[in-house]
């Protein structure tokens, strides 16, 4: 049992104490405030406080753990181990030359968010207002390499200090913004597509759409048979996001009262996990989440319990809290659309702490790596070249044993127009993160 001194318990503290040692470390500890507890222990233990006692491994304490509320921040970087740090101490005595408690605590609680920031064109905390695009470790998962240093630290200190084997992870996610590209769009969409299509002078796509609907072709968004191959080849666990609302300028799935469209969402239930896409207008529009996610339990026949937004929309705390009263117990959303990376300085899940209330909530957070629409959209990078930006996010969750999460979309995989050359990256990526490392 390691023992933990602090000078003063926490929500805060309690919350990233649990989260490094118990969840990422995988050890039993005990936290305490009494003094002569702790100098007597004569096992594993760490001094957690503003001031060292004897020669026991200290971490000097910043005081954000310890305080209630939002504010600034005076954050101070420091290079530390090949990437940055924050919350720095001159004390000496210290094992760290920083705080990585309270430092792991700004990035999982999202501190920044609640913060004043410029808004992007859909009202989202675009990656270049982070502190880690800032400071040039958002492709780093910080928080899990901090947890390891400690465990090191401790392992030195006490050579039979023991530990959870802890085992890396890789979850594909597919997100279904769009079913078909042309099939079950109804009449006015399917003719407004058309005269779409001629003001373009786009031929080739009058054609193909032609062809779809009077079924000489497949619709190329209609890769899910090879969805279900890749799934059954490689072993693979997927999760898909479904949006299932109302038509509206920034949700354009397929009507909801669709037969068919309903039909393909209980096959891919059969497949894997199914969770809901929260709609775009869901975030303005009050009543429209309850009614998605009662919808789409109703076609599946279950609870709904997984949720990613769509377009990736988070205002915090809000978003999470109106997951959180609908009974959604995962949420897939921690991630940018602009860049790729950790937004939370992590690979591994954690539970949403809700800085607005000073809680830990039931919704457990899984943040991804790495997204189709980012590389290439945001970052213009182009299916050849992908696996270069890839193959180091794979590495560094591989280093600390944790999880790689992906967002891909159906539209991706079919390989046309645009998206040419990005199924073939998806199986090779597949392939990398299931390497043995």
């Amino acid at each position: 049992m390691l023992l933990i001194y602090t000078s003063k318990i926490t929500n805060r503290l309690n919350y990233v104490i649990n989260l490094i040692f118990n969840e990422l470390i995988g050890v039993d500890y005990s936290l305490t405030t009494n003094i002569d507890e702790f100098v007597s222990y004569e096992k594993e233990k760490l001094n957690y406080s503003e001031r060292c006692f004897n020669d026991e491994i200290f971490i000097a304490a910043n005081q954000i753990l310890f305080e209630r509320g939002i504010k600034e921040q005076s954050l101070n970087f420091i290079d530390f181990d090949e990437s940055k740090a924050f919350f720095p101490t001159h004390r000496k005595e210290s094992i760290l030359p920083f705080d990585p408690f309270a430092a792991s605590f700004y990035l999982l609680s999202r501190y920044e968010e609640y913060l004043p920031y410029l808004k992007d064109i859909y009202g989202r905390f675009d990656a270049k207002e982070s502190i880690a695009y800032q400071q040039g470790f958002l492709q780093k998962p910080v928080v899990n390499l901090w947890a390891k240093k400690i465990t090191e630290i401790l392992k030195q200190k006490y050579p039979d200090f023991k530990t959870a084997e802890r085992k890396y992870t890789f979850i594909p996610t597919i997100d279904i913004d769009a079913a078909y590209s042309y099939r079950l769009k109804g009449f006015i969409r399917t003719i407004g597509g058309y005269f779409k299509s001629i003001g373009k002078f786009d031929f080739k796509e009058i054609v193909e759409r032609t062809k779809v609907l009077f079924g000489s072709m497949e619709d190329p968004f209609d890769n899910y048979q090879y969805q279900f191959d890749i799934q059954k080849k490689y072993n693979l666990k997927t999760i898909y996001f479904i949006l299932f609302a109302d038509y509206g300028v920034n949700d354009k799935n397929i009507p909801t009262q669709s037969r068919k469209f309903q039909s393909l969402i209980k096959t891919l239930g059969d497949y894997a996990d199914v969770g809901i896409h929260p709609s775009y207008t869901s975030n303005f529009v009050s009543g429209k989440l309850p009614k998605e996610v009662k919808n789409l339990s109703l076609v599946l026949n279950k609870e709904i319990t997984k949720s990613r937004q769509h377009f990736l929309i988070l205002h915090l705390p809000v978003t999470y809290q109106n997951l959180v009263n609908l009974d959604i117990t995962d949420d897939y959303s921690m991630g940018y659309a602009s860049e790729i990376g950790f937004r939370a300085g992590i690979c591994d899940s954690f539970y949403f702490y809700d800085l607005e209330s000073e809680l830990v909530t039931k919704l457990r957070i899984h943040p991804f790596a790495v997204m189709d629409g980012t590389l290439k959209d945001y970052m213009n990078v182009d299916a050849k070249d992908a696996m270069n930006y890839i193959k180091p996010l794979i590495d560094d969750v591989k280093a600390v044993d944790g999880t790689f999460i992906s967002l891909w979309h159906n539209e991706s995989l079919s390989n046309k127009k645009r998206w040419q050359g990005w199924k073939k990256l998806y199986e090779e990526m597949i392939e990398y993160a299931l390497e043995k490392s």
